[in-house]
């Protein structure tokens, strides 16, 4: 028997980054991408290198070009970091595992490094075919956390908690990561939102600022630390207009949506630089009239649109620049079988 499993990328719709700050943020999965995973018995354990983990170029120009767009490591070092934190957390919570085999087997057409949560899908894929294949039940917020752990502890990659709770609650999820909670228990109030009240939402994004989430982190974590005030300050201030942004979202004001997605952006690209390349897919989708904020760590952006009319404008300015601009469709959320 294969065991299937797949995962969406997210779009981070406001208060990014305040989630690994002790703030609150609204997250969605969406449609048109997915990381996959095909698992199933066999005599030894094995790992099927997928496209990214290639070594094979039919130029140095195309060595080069790989590197720039996936980085030097393909998803060889996702999956068995992975399976690494499964089997420690099986150990931690006397999870005995049998003595079965596997091949597992990965693909992924979520676009790299330009913070949709690529990586968190495939790991959470992982942990789900893992899960399935042994008959181990993972509760969605230990799952996020589990993630978490494999980018964060293992493979030293920043990150908050927010894309993996996304992906494993799926749907739109609002997030509060107030420190209380995470100091006591590890894990924030996770909520279900409905999709039906999103507001038309596009994504654009383009392959050629692909520099993976460390870049876009920043000074941050470092300044927060150190209590810089402004940083501080920031980190309330996005917790603030999440809880904004979702009380528009229940009595359907796109107006102040639209503005405090807007905002969002703003007060990140004044602690420091986005980059040009950010900035001009910010100002070219607010040329026409559209709102935007970035989707993650930079490389794509989200933000509301009017109407078909206005998603052809949008197009439009985007296609000279080579930058890919799609409708945003957000998944149901999953509710039964936590962590399935």
């Amino acid at each position: 028997m294969i065991i299937r499993t797949f995962c969406y990328p997210r779009a981070g719709l406001i208060g990014n980054p305040s989630d690994g700050y002790f703030g609150k943020t609204i997250s969605a999965c969406f449609k048109g991408f997915q990381a996959s995973i095909e698992m199933w018995e066999s005599p030894t354990i094995e790992l099927v290198p997928s496209r990214r983990d290639h070594s094979v170029f039919s130029s140095i120009e195309g060595l080069h070009e790989d590197v720039r767009l996936h980085g030097y490591y393909g998803g060889f070092r996702l999956l068995k970091a992975t399976i690494k934190v499964f089997l420690d957390y099986c150990h931690q919570y006397g999870i005995q595992l049998d003595d079965r085999k596997f091949t597992l087997r990965y693909s992924s057409n979520i676009p790299s490094r330009v913070g949709l949560a690529g990586s968190s899908a495939i790991i959470t894929a992982c942990a789900r075919a893992l899960m399935a294949f042994y008959g181990v039940s993972i509760p969605r917020h230990l799952l996020a956390n589990l993630t978490l752990s494999v980018e964060t502890k293992e493979l030293g990659i920043p990150a908050g908690l927010q894309d993996r709770v996304a992906i494993a609650y799926q749907g739109v999820v609002f997030m509060d990561f107030n420190r209380p909670l995470m100091e006591t228990r590890g894990y924030g109030e996770y909520t279900h939102l409905d999709p039906n009240l999103l507001p038309p939402l596009y994504i654009a994004y383009r392959e050629d600022l692909s520099e993976g989430t460390e870049v876009y982190h920043n000074d941050l974590r470092t300044r927060w630390n150190a209590g810089e005030k402004e940083v501080v300050e920031a980190m309330s201030y996005w917790a603030d207009i999440t809880v904004a942004f979702r009380e528009a979202m229940l009595r359907g004001d796109r107006a102040e949506m639209r503005k405090l997605m807007n905002a969002n952006f703003d007060k990140r690209a004044s602690l420091y630089n986005v980059g040009d390349g950010n900035r001009e897919l910010v100002a070219t989708a607010r040329a026409v009239g559209a709102s935007a904020n970035f989707a993650g760590s930079g490389g794509a952006i989200v933000g509301i649109y009017d109407g078909e009319e206005h998603l052809k404008q949008l197009e439009a300015a985007f296609a000279p620049k080579n930058i890919r601009v799609l409708r945003f469709e957000p998944t149901e959320p999953l509710r039964d079988q936590p962590g399935l």
